[in-house]
């Protein structure tokens, strides 16, 4: 997990960091409660760019050991349950059970079919400060989705609501107007972290990243009160198909720019 995370961080240029343990106690949303009395969305004394992972922590995969090479406080929440998703899943499949559907707190790996051989159905939950509610629902078979988001863990500071999700580069809480990113991938390790990258990279660049690698996202941007949706691989909507993983019926999506409700797409092999 820790040599993914660290791949990850790597290919997106210090997006994805592991190393914001830190930051995220700061502001109250770490194992320390409360946040700290010098910080402020004005004044957020004592934050910085974080460095990449990588010269944080040494990983030894052989004596299976990590070293650290600097101060650093690990936090794995943009990886961590996905992983352990992967993990129920494998356990699963090595007993030989053949179809099975696993989570936790929202990050889904599919293997198989229902008994009747329809695909997994997932709810795309929308981002909604206030109260939860379906934006759409898609069908998952053998692949993983997760999604990350600014509405389920949040504080409000000085009158504005901070995200638990921390901006590696600027070291502060992260404030982009990305409401969430869900993302479909083949383990739900990846599509954990590459969901959390997405976020911190912002609407343009989330999407650009996306495009280049190859990735099925789903980005919500908050535009004002409204909301609107900015689809990539078999998200898009008018746009070839073009993913190894999985094959989504493109006129099943909501437009992009357009809130993705009431639909149904299917993602399957």
């Amino acid at each position: 997990m820790l040599m993914r995370a660290q791949q990850i961080g790597r290919e997106t240029h210090n997006a994805f960091n592991i190393g914001v343990g830190d930051l995220v106690n700061q502001w109250g949303f770490g194992p320390s409660s409360g946040v700290s009395s010098h910080l402020s969305t004005g004044n957020c004394l004592g934050t910085a760019s974080r460095r990449p992972v990588d010269d944080l922590i040494e990983v030894d995969e052989h004596r299976c050991r990590v070293r650290k090479r600097g101060p650093t406080v690990l936090d794995l929440c943009g990886i961590a349950k996905g992983f352990g998703v992967d993990e129920l899943g494998r356990v699963l499949s090595d007993y030989g059970i053949s179809a099975w559907l696993v989570g936790i707190d929202g990050e889904m790996c599919a293997h198989g079919g229902k008994p009747d051989g329809s695909p997994w159905s997932i709810a795309l939950e929308a981002p909604d400060y206030d109260q939860r509610a379906t934006m759409g629902v898609i069908e998952l078979t053998d692949a993983a989705i997760a999604t990350s988001g600014d509405y389920r863990r949040w504080t409000e500071i000085d009158g504005a609501r901070i995200s638990h999700t921390m901006a590696p580069r600027a070291g502060t809480p992260l404030a982009n107007g990305v409401a969430s990113v869900t993302v479909v991938a083949r383990t739900c390790a990846d599509a954990d972290a590459y969901a959390t990258a997405l976020m911190v990279l912002g609407e343009h660049a989330g999407r650009d990243y996306a495009q280049q690698r190859g990735l099925d996202a789903l980005l919500v941007v908050r535009d004002g009160e409204a909301l609107r949706t900015v689809g990539v691989g078999c998200f898009a909507d008018g746009q070839p198909v073009r993913v190894s993983l999985v094959s989504c019926p493109r006129d099943n999506f909501a437009k992009t720019g357009e809130l993705f409700q009431d639909r149904v797409g299917r993602c399957r092999p």
